[in-house]
């Protein structure tokens, strides 16, 4: 895309606005920052410059305003000495809980446009921090501090000093938990007789269902009960109810099977608290329900989820994202629902800048509608930066 000099020219461009940016403004930074481990990427640099430690608020600002990193980071972690070349050397000292969740780890993922991955991805935090966060384990607001990620997603730090010296085994239950994994059904459902036959002065039990929990009861029993009602409803009011059980990744064998089996009389008995022991009927909504009403978490360099990483480097407030130029915002917990990225992390200037667009593009950006063609283009700085940043365009 474009020869060596365009892309160059890019890339400083690119940077001298990120200048320009931390030049007048001094991003915000994390509580008891002295003791954190700060990381940074730079335009044109290879790898990560790292084990940076900082006793001064000016020096980071300096720091930013003179370098201009394409990426900026800070460990999640707390540090007798952050600035220790080797983690063995830095004594740990404890961690915040760090939830990440990123568009890339949504189902159908790949399917998905941009604007369209933040939007859904914007559902799954705002279930974990309802649900899960605030709901089943009880956190204060107060603990929690929420960021739109500047890129894909969003973050939550649990900030609890009771979790700040959890292990990685604890919290992977936390993960286990939250993500529904190895959740039994013997534990969400209990079987119960359905009718009774009688033989002369007796009486035997005569055939089976699972009892659901009721919507409204706590944790999980409620959340899955919950999810398969919905589904019911879904399915149901569905145009095309195999296309969309196909969604849901049944197969179409079994999903014409699934949608002659789910009789009124079946639909009725399921909103009733009685899931039949149809094995068909039974997999589907156990395993749907369950992906229904779980969490997606983001996975790091080994696919652990990002919140078992006890030493964990995550994004540093008021910094610009590098792929987007986009800001790492600050939401408060009341304001997450109202929050678009697409407007609310938007820094950058309007001035003007001529760029070579490789890729047709509809995007809604600071309250403004773009319709792009290949070829030249002038727009916005903001808009040139999020081009180039994800190598849709060169800069002319």
């Amino acid at each position: 895309m474009g020869d060596e000099n365009s892309i160059q020219k890019s890339l400083e461009f690119v940077k001298t606005t990120f200048q320009q940016y931390y030049a007048s403004n001094n991003v915000a930074l994390p509580d008891r920052f002295g003791r954190r481990e700060f990381a940074f990427v730079l335009f044109g640099g290879k790898g990560m410059l790292r084990h940076l430690g900082f006793e001064k608020r000016e020096m980071i600002w300096d720091f930013l305003s003179e370098r201009a990193p394409q990426h900026a980071y800070y460990s999640s972690a707390y540090y007798q000495r952050p600035d220790a070349p080797k983690m063995v050397e830095k004594n740990w000292m404890g961690a915040e809980l760090i939830f990440d969740l990123d568009s890339d780890h949504l189902p159908n993922a790949e399917k998905m446009g941009y604007v369209e991955s933040l939007r859904e991805v914007k559902k799954e935090f705002i279930k974990l921090i309802d649900e899960f966060l605030l709901g089943d384990f009880g956190f204060k607001e107060k603990h929690l501090e929420l960021y739109f990620s500047g890129g894909r997603g969003y973050h939550c730090h649990v900030k609890d000093p009771a979790i700040l010296d959890l292990d990685s085994n604890e919290r992977r239950e936390i993960v286990d938990y939250i993500t529904g994994r190895d959740l039994q059904d013997s534990l969400i459902f209990h079987e119960q007789a359905t009718g009774r036959k009688r033989y002369g002065s007796h009486s035997f039990a005569s055939g089976k269902s699972l009892k659901m929990p009721t919507p409204d009861q706590e944790g999980w029993k409620g959340r899955i009960s919950r999810g398969i009602i919905d589904l019911v409803y879904e399915i149901k009011k569905s145009d095309d109810p195999l296309r969309k059980l196909e969604e849901y990744g049944v197969n179409r064998h079994d999903a014409e099977r699934l949608v002659a089996e789910l009789s009124e009389e079946r639909v009725r008995r399921i909103q009733d608290g009685l899931l039949d022991q149809s094995k068909t009927i039974r997999k589907f909504f156990l395993n749907s329900a369950l992906r229904k009403t779980a969490v997606s978490l983001s996975a790091g360099e080994t696919d652990e989820p990002v919140t078992c990483d006890v030493k964990r480097l995550i994004r540093l407030p008021s910094s610009l994202h590098g792929k987007t130029g986009f800001k790492v915002v600050k939401i408060q917990v009341d304001e997450l629902k109202d929050f678009d990225p697409l407007i609310d992390a938007v820094v950058l200037p309007e001035d003007p800048v001529w760029i070579m667009n490789q890729k047709q593009l509809c995007i809604e950006m600071n309250n403004q509608k773009y319709h792009l063609e290949v070829g030249e283009q002038e727009i916005p700085t903001y808009l040139a930066v999020f081009l180039l940043g994800r190598k849709q365009a060169i800069l002319l």
